[in-house]
């Protein structure tokens, strides 16, 4: 992995850190267990926490390395 994909991916880990830390600090204040943050009715902004920590989730793994050298087609298959 060269320098800037480091930087990147080290960037990816430190904004899911601190969107996963306001998510669970959000569920907590309004009652809610974080452990059941996918079975649970969220209040829209904690849902649009939620998001963005799953779609920063979905880019650090496309971020991995061998990710390209999985045997994995454009379709997955």
């Amino acid at each position: 992995m060269s320098g800037p994909e480091v930087s990147k991916r080290t960037e990816l880990e430190e904004r899911l850190r601190e969107v996963d830390q306001r998510l669970r600090s959000g569920m907590l204040a309004r009652g809610f267990d974080p452990a059941q943050d996918d079975n649970v009715a969220l209040t829209a902004p904690l849902a649009k926490l939620y998001m963005e920590r799953e779609n920063l989730r979905a880019e650090l793994e496309a971020a991995s390395p061998g990710r390209e050298n999985n045997g994995l087609n454009e379709n997955g298959s």
